[in-house]
This record gives structure tokens, C-alpha cells and sequence, in this order.
């Protein structure tokens, strides 16, 4: 049944409100708690008991953190880190060219850095080199270093990680193993296969986090203090966001930590991004995944592999100063790209059909470090997993996104192992691959038909969930304070969404380039200021602005507005529908 009756939006939506349990659910956790109902709404649909409520919006890292031990191989790979440490061996690492990759190198080299220990940073050229270490790259480090650290990379590098004659090398991944592991010193990641998937959810830095634990532990039996790991939390907090792991359990408290650790402005690469990024306010959760995300991948995709984690690591203010203006430029430089290869991959994939478990689009000279930008904006809007493939000739590189429930990592490595794809793997969420040209077909067919048998497809792309209804008097700043401590939202925990029901459009208009600054209000006083980005590139724009007195139910998401030090509620629109004349 429709959520206000809305069967088909401005935008073509259905909108979708809360079951029946969970409005019990949310009923009993308001009388137990005394906690706003929008909030035990918000609650109950994450699925947390009544009991646990008040322990839910005040996560305790050390009550959620895992014992690093729980991981095979982690007390090796600390051991063999910290040997390199004290023997004053060369150390290497070896990180992958995203946010996660250069999050994960920035933590080892931060460590490293309040020891007293310099590391050598290799980051591959995502066009030249590809994903993960590569034969040539290993055995040059080998040859003038004791130890490879591979960060978000590696474990299914067998021939790479043979290369490296002469130095150890220790594995600290996240990405879904083979039957069979390299032959190394230590490979420590949740989803090996022989692992119990218990902390599958972990991005890689939050992996190597664990292990600087462990090693922090290592220390302590020997008598040895360690760096404070704490203030490292803000490089764990960008990378779980940024990878869109799940915000569930442990990653949900390494990210409100890291949040904190962020507002302090001690990292120099963090400040400088910010700062040309204009924030003017302590970073969320969102500007991690929307706006320090992008930009810190930009140099992977389009630009220089290693800037990312060069900007995350360095301890020079002036330094990360040009470095964050650079990544900016590289960044607008990549929506541009995107965009043509967003409107050809869509019209693509339109032609196609976007009905299909899986949603997909090739084409020749599209630049592969915006390919996964483009899947995922196609996963987004059809609800289905995309992949989007960057041909050169005879093959193709690609990237995929997946949706909630289903596997595209294991079923993108699994059209490996049948000789399918030239290579590929992933996680849950995401996943790259290399393909032959006269092979393209039959490989997509094949990945539609393993992602159905997960139930990709089914859903609708038409959905539109939203909490709950709320009138523009009780948007307050004092209700969306309240809601975010229920947060971080992100992957897996997605935020709240509200109906304004009925509301009178009192002001419209059209700013920048193609938003809509709108005001609504009850009709009894209360009024409510909203935002629509985007809003003239689809059918919300004209008409809301030229609504000649209608009314309409609105569906957004709450944020608090700061501007010259007042702070007010604002709705971040979504999507609109006419009001029918019976609801008034």
C-alpha cells in the first residue's frame, strides 16, 4: 500500500512508508524511552530492540571493537610489522589508488611517522598498471626493501607476491579471497574464505586499524608505549564511508569516532580538503561519502594515483594546501568526464532495458577512472547492480556497483574462475573486472543470470521509502540534533526520510545552476525553508516553482541550515506529489 496515497510521484515514484511491526515497535520504544517518536521511528525501522535504545545512540568503541585476534593471521603480521620497526628494516607499502587504499597507506605511514620510521609509498597507475600489485612493481620494491605492506589489495596477487624476492610481505585486504591464499607472511582479511564473515562489513582500513591494535598490544607486553591510536580514527571514519561499507556494529562507532577526531582539525591533508571543499561547518558522514570522498579519489581515477594518500599522510600544512587545490581541480576535471560518459552509458543501458537483474553499458575510449562513478549512479537510479566498462581496443575494464542483498564481489570472481572475465573480484558492494571484447556478451549475460538467483531485479525501481510524516512546525533543529545521534547514516543505516504532508509552497525559486530554494508551510504559521539540488533536471523544478496555489506532499531528508550563526531546519527535497483533495 502507498504512503500517502502517492502511487506515482512528480519523479515517478511510489512512496513507501514503514511497516506494521515497525510502527509497533517504534510505539513501544516511545513509551519506554520517552524519546521523541520520529526518532523511535527512525530506530525501530534500523531494528534496534527497545532494550537497547538508549545504548544504541551512544556507541562505546570499546564495547563494539573485535579482538584483532579473531582475525587468522593477525598476530603474525603485527609481530612481523613491529620487527621491521625496531630492526630499523626498510618497510614498503603497497596501497590501492581509492580512498580506502590511501586511507589505509596513510594510517601505517602516520604510525610509522610517530616511531620514528620512514615508508616507502607505491601507489599503481590505475590506466597503466591496473588494480593491485603487479609483477614488475613488487620485485622492484623487493629489491630495496625488507618488507611490502599491501593495503586494500593483495589477496589475490599469487604471481605479484612471488615477484617480491627477497622481502617479506604481509597482506591486510578486505576484498573477497580465492580458494587458495598468496604465499607470504601473513594475509589478514574478514572475507578469506577459511574466515567466519563475523567482520566481513570491515573496510581495509579498518583492518589495518586491528592490526596497529594488535600491534599496540604487541608493544605494551614488551614494555613499549605506542602512538595514540585514537586520533586516527578520522582516516578509519573516511574510509568505511567512502567504501560504502555497511555503518552497522563496530563501523558504526569507528566513524562517530572518527567524526570527533575530524572536528579537531589536526590533520593537515583533512583541514586543507575542507577548507577547499569550503565546509564551514564539522564534517558528517555525508560530506565524507559526497564531497572529501570524491575529491580524494580524483587523483586515482583521472590524475596522479598517489596524491590521495600523499595528501591523507603528510604533516605539512603547505603541502597539503597545494595537494587539496590540485585534487580540487582534478575533481571538477572528473565531473566533466563523468558526464559524457554518464549520458552515453544511460542512453546505453535505456536502449538495453533497465528491467534486468543486472543494469549494464560498454563503450570504447570511456575513461575507467569514472566507469565506477557511472555504475554507481545507474545503481542508484533503477535499484539494480550496474556494471559500466571502459573499452581499449580488444578489452574492456569495468566497475560495478551493487544494491543492498546482494553479492556482486563473489559473483564478479566467480565469472573469473570460469574463464569468462581476463580477471576480477570485489566485495559485496563493489567490484572491478577485465574483460575480452568478443567475450563481453556472453560474460554480462552470465553475471544477469548469477545475480537473479540473489534476487537482483526484483525490487522497484520506484520505491520511495519514507519514516514517517511530519508537520513543518515540528522540523525543528532540536528533532534533527536528536535524530543524528541515531546516526552515522550511510550504507546499510540509510537516514531518515519525512513526508510533509499537504504543505502550501509559499516561495519558489530557481538558484544556481538548476536548484530550487523553496518554503512551505502548514497553513497555520509554521513554515519550513527546503533545498532541491538538481531539481530543473527533472520534473520537480517547474513544477514546484509554477504550482498556482496546489498543494503538495513533500519527501525529503532534515538537515540543519547554518548561515551567519543562525541555525534553522531545512529540508533537503527528494521528490513531491500532488495532494489529493480528500487529505485536506
Amino acid at each position: 500500500m502507498s504512503y500517502l496515497g502517492v502511487e506515482s510521484s512528480l519523479t515517478g515514484r511510489r512512496w513507501v512508508g514503514p511497516g506494521i511491526e515497525v510502527e509497533r515497535q517504534a510505539e513501544a520504544m516511545g513509551q519506554a524511552t520517552g524519546l521523541p517518536r520520529a526518532l523511535c521511528g527512525v530506530l525501530a525501522r534500523l531494528g534496534v530492540p527497545v532494550a537497547e535504545a538508549e545504548g544504541y545512540l551512544e556507541p562505546k568503541l570499546r564495547d563494539l571493537l573485535p579482538d584483532p585476534r579473531s582475525l587468522k593471521d593477525m598476530e603474525a603480521a603485527a609481530a612481523r610489522f613491529l620487527a621491521a620497526v625496531k630492526g630499523r628494516e626498510r618497510i614498503a607499502i603497497f596501497a590501492d589508488y581509492d580512498v580506502d587504499g590511501g586511507s589505509s597507506a596513510a594510517l601505517l605511514i602516520d604510525w610509522l611517522r610517530q616511531m620514528g620510521r620512514p615508508a616507502t609509498l607505491y601507489v599503481p597507475d590505475r590506466i597503466d598498471e591496473g588494480y593491485g600489485p603487479n609483477d614488475e612493481a613488487m620485485a622492484a620494491l623487493a629489491e630495496g626493501h625488507d618488507l611490502i605492506v599491501c593495503v586494500d589489495c593483495g589477496t589475490l596477487s599469487h604471481g605479484p607476491i612471488a615477484a617480491a624476492v627477497g622481502a617479506d610481505v604481509v597482506v591486510l585486504d578486505h576484498h573477497l579471497g580465492g580458494e587458495t591464499l598468496p604465499d607470504c607472511t601473513a594475509v589478514v582479511n574478514p572475507n578469506r574464505q577459511d574466515e567466519d564473515g563475523a567482520l566481513a562489513h570491515l573496510c581495509a582500513a579498518a583492518v589495518v586499524f586491528l592490526m596497529l591494535v594488535e600491534a599496540g598490544r604487541q608493544l605494551r607486553e614488551a614494555g613499549v608505549k605506542g602512538p595514540d591510536l585514537m586520533g586516527l580514527l578520522d582516516l578509519v571514519a573516511l574510509a568505511t564511508v567512502a567504501d560504502v561499507a555497511p555503518l552497522k556494529g563496530v563501523n558504526r562507532a569507528l566513524v562517530q569516532q572518527g567524526l570527533k577526531v575530524m572536528a579537531r582539525r589536526a590533520r593537515p591533508g583533512l583541514v586543507a580538503l575542507t577548507d577547499v571543499a569550503r565546509l564551514d561547518s564539522a564534517p558528517a558522514a555525508y560530506h565524507l561519502g559526497y564531497v572529501l570522498g570524491p575529491r580524494v579519489n580524483a587523483g586515482g581515477r583521472i590524475g596522479q594515483a598517489d596524491l590521495g594518500a600523499r595528501l591523507l599522510s603528510t604533516d605539512n600544512a603547505v603541502e597539503a594546501q597545494a595537494m587539496a587545490e590540485r585534487l580540487d581541480q582534478l575533481n571538477t576535471e572528473r565531473r566533466e568526464i563523468e558526464g559524457q560518459v554518464r549520458a552515453a552509458a544511460l542512453a546505453q543501458a535505456e536502449a538495453r532495458g533497465l528491467d534486468a537483474p543486472l543494469v549494464w553499458a560498454a563503450g570504447e575510449g570511456w575513461h575507467p577512472g569514472v566507469v565506477g562513478i557511472v555504475a554507481s549512479r545507474l545503481k542508484e537510479q533503477t535499484n539494480r547492480p550496474a556494471i559500466v566498462i571502459g573499452l581499449d581496443g580488444a578489452e574492456g575494464k569495468g566497475s560495478g556497483r551493487s544494491v543492498n542483498g546482494v553479492d556482486l564481489g563473489a559473483c564478479v570472481q566467480r565469472l573469473a574462475s570460469e574463464g569468462l572475465l581476463i580477471k576480477g573480484g570485489g566485495h559485496r558492494m563493489a567490484a572491478g573486472l577485465t574483460v575480452a571484447k568478443d567475450q563481453l556478451e556472453a560474460a554480462m549475460a552470465r553475471l544477469s543470470e548469477l545475480l537473479a538467483r540473489q534476487g537482483a531485479g526484483q525490487g522497484g525501481a520506484a520505491d520511495l521509502r519514507v519514516d514517517g510524516v511530519l508537520m513543518p512546525g515540528a522540523a525543528s533543529v532540536e528533532l534533527i540534533e536528536q535524530l543524528e545521534r541515531a546516526g552515522p547514516f550511510g550504507q546499510g543505516a540509510p537516514g531518515p526520510r519525512f513526508a510533509i504532508p499537504d504543505a502550501r509552497i509559499s516561495f519558489a525559486k530557481q538558484v544556481g545552476t538548476g536548484h530550487l530554494k523553496l518554503s512551505c508551510d502548514d497553513g497555520l504559521g509554521a513554515r519550513l525553508d527546503g533545498i532541491c539540488f538538481g531539481a530543473f533536471d527533472g520534473p520537480l523544478g517547474a513544477a514546484l516553482q509554477g504550482h498556482n496555489g496546489a498543494r503538495f506532499h513533500l519527501a525529503g531528508r532534515l538537515e540543519i541550515n547554518e548561515w551567519n550563526g543562525r541555525r534553522s531546519a531545512q529540508l533537503r527535497l527528494e521528490d513531491a506529489a500532488p495532494a489529493a483533495e480528500g487529505v485536506r
